[in-house]
Order: C-alpha cells, then structure tokens, then sequence
C-alpha cells in the first residue's frame, strides 16, 4: 500500500492549446520535468481547470478559439493575482509590441514555437521552477 500523496508536494502544470500534437509534446517535456500534466483546448476550459485547482505552472498558446492566451491571461490575473500562477506564454508571435504586451499583461515568459524540452528547460529554470543541472 502506497503513501498518501500530498497535492502540495505534487507540482502541477497545465498545458493550454488548441492543438492535441503541441499538448501531447508538451506534456511529454513537463512530466519529463516530474510536473503532473493537465491539459485544456482553450482559455476558457483554463480558467475552470485553474478554478478546480491552480496549477504552479501554465504553458499558454496565444491563438486559440473561444478565449484566447492573452484574454485568459488577462482573466486569471484578475482573478488569481499577478504572481500565480507562473505563466510561460509559448506563441508564433514574433512582433516585439505583441511580446511586449503579454508580459504586461501578466506572462513571465515567453518561449517561440516550435520549442524542445531544452528550450523549455532553460525557460523554467530562468524562473526558478527547476534546477539548473549540474555541470
């Protein structure tokens, strides 16, 4: 018989995009990274899967239909705070004004599409969420 799990212990991400393929690889690269993976289709599905429980960590796809990245962004903020939960903003959007804006708008940071685990990597551990590995 195993231990309880304590949900504190236990580092939630939610990978939000309308695409399965870029959900599944990014599920893939957090679990890799001992997150516990949760998955939504679009910022609306988001805000109730933060609702449900706040994850410590949102990938966030910028377009997207039925609420978009920076409008679920926007919402969360409002409602959650500024600082939770950490959002890494992963877009085609390469305009400076367009990243410019999400940070404003609450994102920590943002990584351009198509990404790698190593990419990703470098991203959370920047914001603190993982060790850097020794060399």
């Amino acid at each position: 018989m195993s231990a309880p799990v304590d949900q504190a212990a236990v580092r939630q991400c939610l990978v939000v995009d309308d695409s399965r393929v870029v959900r599944k690889a990014a599920r893939r690269f957090m679990e890799g990274f001992g997150f516990t993976v949760r998955e939504a289709g679009d910022g609306s599905e988001a805000l109730t899967a933060c609702r449900e429980l706040l994850p410590e960590l949102v990938l966030l796809d910028w377009n997207m239909p039925v609420m978009d990245g920076l409008s679920f962004l926007r919402a969360a903020r409002a409602e959650f705070g500024r600082d939770h939960p950490v959002v890494v903003l992963c877009t085609t959007e390469i305009a400076f004004e367009r990243i410019v804006e999400a940070l404003e708008a609450g994102a920590q940071e943002y990584v351009m599409k198509p990404f790698d685990a190593e990419i990703l990597g470098s991203k959370l551990t920047q914001l603190g969420l993982l060790q850097a590995a020794a060399a």
